[in-house]
């Protein structure tokens, strides 16, 4: 048997890693009735059927650690949750979906990765960081000083001038290979991102900044909204940023509204 990781899936086929080389793979029928989706990301044994063409067939899928739903990629140690610092300007309610998406599937690591840094100043980016450090390791960078694979050769689109914004050329999740341990995933841009897999109650266990003032309050049910004597709203402008509390009570009255 074989062991490789799934690497991109295009129509029903899964290009899979493995000795240095990369496998065509189809899914095995069992796959399809027992409802499982093979994912990029995924570890697999696979059977080689055809060590000339690289031609091979999934058989079983390893255990997953986590996986991640939009962009759908499985067993990811650090995620790298990246916008542009001006030209457009970053996108605050979609970084903080990112940032909770990312807690629900314990991912070991996150960082806030600022591209474009050199168009802002340093008291724009001290500004910034300052909202979400300590909890986040937040950096910037400028992706003309800093590529992280060249050899890749990835396709990028025209800025459009009238809004300002970077056309989407990706079309499929895909791990890039960096190094012998380490892949970094490659998947379409989003604008927008729902959270309606979460109930309402859930969402201050995801908010970083919270979790040392949770079952403080006054009320063990307290929602942290108009309630007295809360552990965290006290925290507001001291250990908790307002714009991350807003942030907190604007997605909690729209999972309760979806509800």
């Amino acid at each position: 048997m074989n062991i490789g990781r799934i690497i991109k899936g295009v129509g029903g086929n899964y290009y899979v890693s493995a000795k240095g080389k990369i496998y065509k793979c189809s899914a095995r029928g069992k796959f399809r009735k027992a409802k499982i989706t093979p994912t990029v990301g995924d570890y697999v044994q696979f059977t080689i059927l055809d060590e000339n063409e690289c031609e091979g067939a999934l058989d079983t899928i390893e255990k997953r650690k986590n996986i991640l739903l939009r962009p759908r990629v499985a067993n990811i140690d650090c995620a790298i949750i990246t916008f542009a610092a001006t030209s457009p300007d970053i996108n605050r309610d979609l970084l903080d979906r990112f940032l909770i998406l990312a807690e629900t599937q314990n991912i070991p690591k996150v960082i806030i990765c600022i591209n474009k840094s050199d168009l802002v100043s340093q008291e724009e980016k001290d500004a910034f960081a300052s909202i979400y450090e300590p909890y986040y390791k937040v950096v910037f960078t400028s992706a003309e000083e800093n590529i992280l694979i060249p050899e890749s050769n990835r396709q990028t689109g025209e800025i459009s001038r009238k809004i300002e914004r970077g056309k989407h050329t990706t079309r499929q999740v895909e791990l890039l290979r960096a190094d012998d341990e380490t892949y970094i995933v490659d998947s379409p841009g989003f604008t927008s991102l729902s959270l309606d897999f979460l109930q309402s109650e859930e969402l201050e266990k995801y908010f970083r900044e919270f979790k040392p003032y949770l079952n403080k309050c006054r009320f063990n049910d307290c929602r942290h909204l108009q309630e007295p004597d809360c552990a965290v709203k006290e925290q507001i402008g001291k250990d908790i940023n307002k714009e991350r509390y807003d942030s907190f009570v604007s997605l909690y009255e729209e999972l309760k509204q979806r509800r």
